[in-house]
């Protein structure tokens, strides 16, 4: 979307004009998913994520400045949801006696089990063993397409630690891409003998 068809839909969001929901549903609603899927590894709590997160541009579409980068704002919201989401489990996790309410489901996600190839499988698998402020960072330069200075807003950071983060995040990837090459050192003993 170019800036002045952004800025254009901004203005009618701010105006309470239903076809412009419409057309920012239609134009964010797959990479909201997907980030916020990847973030969760769980479809179930993105979907819920995802709707709270429409559900918040709507609530405050009138409050929204007629310079607002809307993507942007709507990968903010999606991901300061994820987090409150992250600190209340573990609040009730402190707090239980017993398991809780939201147990961690063992299936892969939706998009290890599609991938076609293995590299793709073998990246998947690797970005979701990263801790969630790597794999944040990676999915919105490299899947969502957003700049440094506009991720670095979404994380609430400074450029200079989001540039960190992210060399941080890349390095860690690629140590695990190359471990995941490697085949187990019990199977090597294996074959050995």
């Amino acid at each position: 979307m170019d800036r002045e068809s952004e800025l254009d839909l901004v203005r009618r969001l701010r105006d309470g004009d239903a076809q412009a929901f419409d057309i920012a549903y239609e134009t964010f609603n797959v990479r909201l998913f997907t980030f916020l899927a990847r973030l969760m590894r769980s479809r179930a709590r993105a979907e819920d994520l995802l709707e709270e997160t429409w559900l918040r541009l709507v609530a405050h579409s009138d409050r929204l400045q007629p310079d607002t980068r809307l993507g942007p704002w709507l990968f903010t919201v999606a991901r300061n949801l994820h987090a409150s989401y992250w600190r209340s489990r573990m609040l009730e996790e402190a707090w239980a006696d017993g398991p809780g309410l939201w147990p961690i489901a063992s299936t892969r996600s939706p998009f290890e089990e599609t991938a076609a190839n293995e590299l793709e499988r073998r990246i998947e698998a690797a970005l979701a063993a990263l801790p969630v402020s790597y794999r944040e960072v990676l999915l919105l330069i490299a899947v969502e397409g957003l700049d440094q200075s506009e991720a670095a807003k979404v994380c609430g950071i400074s450029a200079t630690a989001f540039r960190q983060r992210l060399k941080r995040a890349r390095d860690l990837l690629a140590r695990r891409l190359g471990e995941s090459a490697r085949p187990p050192r019990g199977v090597l003993r294996e074959v050995n003998t």
